[in-house]
């Protein structure tokens, strides 16, 4: 049985990577004004933050038209038997909904769409253990078995370094804003019930990683994990950070992944994360 592997934009996994495992991607698009692009198509991350520069005003974002899953679905079939269409949460977005919708659209090909309820290089982590495993024989009963148990494990905390866009997204008030900024509040935010919720709020950005370290710590010390560190616009930052957990951390595997326009539209630039599960 041949199994194709469908993911978002949103895991953020490199192109090359992607290649590798035969990951199919399908985008979602950043708005500047009455121009749309497609990320990680038509805009990488790089491009990204260095329009966001240019602009006043932050962009909106949209998911995939139920079309678009439709046609690769459909593109599909002429090669695979099933689908397993794995994407960010629908807690925060309606692109998994997209993909139900599709699925029950499409008479070639079996969809089986699953909700990762987080996002970034935590849902692309989802992505590449199910290639692997449908490149193996799998079925996609078996693939998604594992993905559920990966769920019971995975797990991610992230820091805001600017509240202006958690603010002019709708996600705190002006004066919240405000008083964070002068403050120096840095919110850690995690995933609850597909949703980003507060965890704590943490004065100055060194006292924020150090508290992402000490949550990691736990998980780590009871078993090896997968893990990546995310940031937005800061790769010296994420570098560090991987070398001082490799460091510490040697039974276990760290990657460097990176909030693409998408998110990064909605957390800002300097945001960093820290996502793992257990091996």
């Amino acid at each position: 049985m041949q199994i194709a592997i469908v993911t978002d934009s949103t895991a953020y996994i490199p192109e090359e990577v992607r290649k590798r495992h035969g990951i199919h991607m399908i985008p979602l698009s950043v708005i500047f004004g009455d121009e749309s692009y497609r990320e990680e198509i038509d805009m990488t991350a790089e491009s990204f933050w260095e329009e966001i520069k240019r602009q006043k005003e932050l962009p909106t974002t949209s998911q995939p038209p139920v079309g678009e899953f439709v046609e690769l679905f459909e593109s599909l079939s002429k090669e695979y038997d099933a689908v397993i269409s794995i994407h960010l949460s629908s807690g925060i977005s309606g692109t998994y909904n997209g993909a139900v919708t599709a699925g029950q659209m499409v008479d070639s090909i079996k969809v089986y769409p699953y909700d990762s309820e987080i996002s970034c290089m935590a849902q692309g982590f989802y992505a590449i253990e199910a290639a692997k495993m449908a490149k193996e024989g799998k079925k996609p009963e078996e693939i998604i078995a594992r993905l559920d148990e990966i769920k019971k494990s995975m797990d991610a905390y992230f820091m805001v370094d600017d509240l202006s866009h958690l603010q002019r997204g709708g996600r705190l008030t002006g004066a919240q804003a405000l008083i964070g900024n002068l403050l120096q509040l840095k919110p850690l935010l995690h995933f609850v019930d597909k949703v980003i919720v507060p965890y704590e709020k943490i004065r100055t950005r060194k006292k924020a990683i150090q508290r992402i370290y000490q949550l990691f710590d736990e998980a780590a010390n009871k078993h090896p994990v997968r893990a990546a560190v995310i940031h937005a616009n800061r790769p010296e930052d994420a570098k560090k950070m991987k070398e001082e957990l490799e460091s510490k951390y040697p039974n276990s595997e760290f990657i460097i992944s990176y909030f693409g326009a998408v998110i990064g539209t909605h957390l800002g630039e300097g945001a960093m994360g820290l996502c793992w599960y257990k091996k």
